[in-house]
């Protein structure tokens, strides 16, 4: 396979009986999340899950996955801290001494880049010391709605029982029984077509924005990227979200596209809000390749199955994409 300078994916997933993503609760009613989208020449309320949630996900599965193949991480990194490097400087001195050294914005970026390989892909806005120096995540996730006219959500009755352990034997009333209080509440539960919208800068990985060089080997960032592509796969394969304990969505169908450039130019992306996205989507790269031939290959879906395929052969085969360096620079 070429060398993958990015990755988009579009895609329809079918959840049922979901609650991945609420707003919280009023009363006894849990609220979930709703969002408008334009379609059909007009707006219509959806319920929707927040691209935040789905960017933890995927992050979550990449801490696992750097772990297992020993890829460089910080302290905070390893130990899943949503602050990542910014941990490292709270407590490790040496490495706050060596940034301060580097003189530089781009010579503290690489020091990052090198010690973190979660940093360098998830992103972090490392302010210790006075700074506010960004690493902006190579991987976008946009807001997964569901499709109008193909998603509703049901709010379904539940009691849940408190033993009284305040007052008799270990809160046994005087008859013998167990002394108790039930406590109503409403739980939301969606189904339908959702629809999901993935980038991937595949050739930013390891590479410094202000140097506009790479900080790391080819060879860490070929490991780099298949992590990265590996814990894109488990984010469609396993969603976590709230409520999954009693919840846990039934993934019925994946279908959609999947788009990767092997030149300087974007892996083109539709949303699966629209109905002909797929064929939609394979006009365009077929016109972005006879402006850079064979720039675009295109791969579609019609289930998980076949989805976890394509994705499995990309993720052994992914070469990443090597950026020219800026003269000067």
């Amino acid at each position: 396979m070429k060398p993958v300078f990015s990755l988009s994916i579009a895609a329809r997933a079918v959840l049922n009986l979901h609650s991945l993503n609420n707003e919280g609760g009023e009363g006894n009613q849990i609220q979930t999340r709703m969002v408008n989208v334009f379609a059909d020449g007009r707006l219509h309320s959806v319920n929707a899950i927040s691209g935040d949630m789905f960017k933890h996900i995927q992050s979550e599965h990449l801490h696992r996955l750097a772990v297992q193949a020993d890829l460089p991480l910080s302290m905070g990194a390893r130990l899943f801290n949503a602050n990542r490097i910014n941990y490292d400087l709270d407590l490790d001195k040496e490495f706050l001494n060596q940034l301060q050294t580097a003189k530089s914005n781009a010579g503290e970026l690489d020091l990052i880049l090198q010690r973190c390989a979660v940093t360098d892909m998830a992103g972090a806005l490392i302010t210790a010391g006075n700074r506010s120096l960004p690493r902006k995540s190579v991987v976008e996730f946009g807001w997964v709605v569901g499709v109008p006219g193909s998603v509703k959500t049901d709010s379904y009755f539940h009691v849940k029982f408190e033993s009284e352990r305040g007052g008799g034997s270990a809160g046994v009333d005087e008859s013998g029984s167990i002394a108790g209080k039930q406590t109503p509440f409403h739980r939301p539960a969606s189904s339908g077509v959702y629809a999901i919208v993935v980038q991937v800068e595949a050739a930013r990985i390891g590479f410094n924005d202000i140097s506009q060089r790479y900080a790391v080997d080819a060879d860490q960032r070929r490991k780099r990227l298949r992590a990265l592509l590996e814990s894109i796969l488990y984010t469609f394969i396993e969603p976590a979200g709230a409520m999954r304990t009693a919840q846990n969505p039934h993934i019925l169908d994946v279908s959609g596209v999947m788009t990767v450039s092997s030149n300087v130019i974007p892996a083109p992306c539709i949303s699966p809000l629209k109905d002909d996205f797929v064929s939609d989507v394979q006009r365009v790269a077929e016109s972005l390749n006879q402006l850079h031939p064979d720039a675009i290959e295109l791969f579609s879906f019609d289930s998980l199955g076949a989805f976890a395929e394509q994705m499995s052969r990309l993720i052994q085969e992914a070469e990443p994409f090597t950026l020219p360096a800026v003269n000067g620079a």
